[in-house]
């Protein structure tokens, strides 16, 4: 495989299941070597559907999928030898001890006997779990259960790795552990996050996916998701403020909200005064204007938004 070429390739992928309504929708995107991409997406916008189909557990309708270059329908042992996942619930048998579960996965990965050991020993360090080779996992917590399902995912050293929902039911500590195990991983492999957490695209991931109703309806780096909702408002600070009378005035303001200790919020009409303006007037005016910022949209304004307009 030469190196500019990605190591998954999805190509124009459907799925519908009984019904007439397209569950993934002539869906299309390559993913690079290294890094975490955010998958998003409301409940039964497709992304379980179409990590389904990433990993060959279910034939797309139409298109394919390949993994470093191998079909993951016609060269389904080759292609899944460069794939890990782990799902929303990690597979776990929990009346193993941690040791013998992962043993078990590698020889599932078709690791080469002679190298179980070393494999084993090297996915327990990097999730921090080889103090805890001997418990059983049922004896574990929620956090290090989790980490054992990572370990897994990752015990055959595939390139690429899916995980889903991998900090669900885990409390503050965890997720940041977990977060920054997952970074630590993106080192060497491509990861796919699936992911209802905000917040967690925003710590972790270089680009983003979102899907609804089985369309693709973003793609593009995390400061792109950011910035594609752009809010018509201002804050402002001023040190010698005129009255809220005079502010609610001007042209080009809809309103105008009083936040305290000299600080602003104007809301301006579409189209309207811009940032420049509100400066010059403020110099005009002797208003001493220390800051103004254009107010960003918030991550959960974004993903309405995108919801909505899809």
């Amino acid at each position: 495989m030469l190196n500019n070429e990605p190591i998954v390739t999805v190509e124009n992928v459907s799925h519908r299941y009984a019904s007439t309504q397209w569950a993934v929708n002539n869906v299309s995107f390559d993913l690079s070597k290294n890094g975490i991409t955010g998958l998003l997406g409301s409940n039964g916008a497709g992304k379980s559907t179409l990590m389904n189909i990433m990993c060959g557990v279910l034939t797309a309708t139409k298109g394919r999928v390949a993994i470093n270059g191998k079909d993951i329908n016609r060269k389904r042992v080759e292609a899944k030898m460069q794939l890990g996942f782990l799902p929303q619930k990690p597979p776990l048998h929990i009346d193993l001890t941690v040791e013998e579960y992962l043993r078990y996965t590698a020889g599932l990965r078709l690791v080469e006997r002679k190298h179980i050991k070393q494999f084993v020993n090297e996915a327990m360090a990097k999730c921090a779990i080889t103090h805890f080779k001997d418990r059983l996992i049922k004896n574990l917590s929620g956090g290090y259960q989790q980490r054992v399902g990572i370990a897994q995912a990752i015990i055959h050293k595939p390139l690429f790795v899916i995980l889903d929902e991998p900090t669900n039911g885990l409390d503050p500590n965890q997720i940041l552990e977990i977060r920054n195990l997952i970074k630590d991983i993106s080192h060497d492999q491509t990861v796919l996050l699936s992911t209802h957490i905000l917040s967690e695209v925003a710590a972790m991931c270089e680009d983003v996916k979102m899907l609804e109703h089985g369309d693709m309806v973003f793609e593009g780096n995390i400061t792109e998701f950011n910035n594609c909702v752009k809010l018509n408002s201002v804050s402002v600070h001023l040190m010698n403020p005129p009255s809220l009378d005079i502010l609610r005035g001007l042209d080009g303001v809809s309103s105008v909200v009083d936040k305290g200790e000299n600080n602003y919020l104007f809301n301006l009409e579409n189209g309207s005064i811009s940032t420049e303006y509100i400066i010059k007037l403020s110099i005009e005016n002797n208003w001493r204007l220390l800051e103004i910022k254009r107010e960003k949209a918030s991550l959960d304004e974004v993903f309405a938004y995108l919801s909505q307009n899809e």
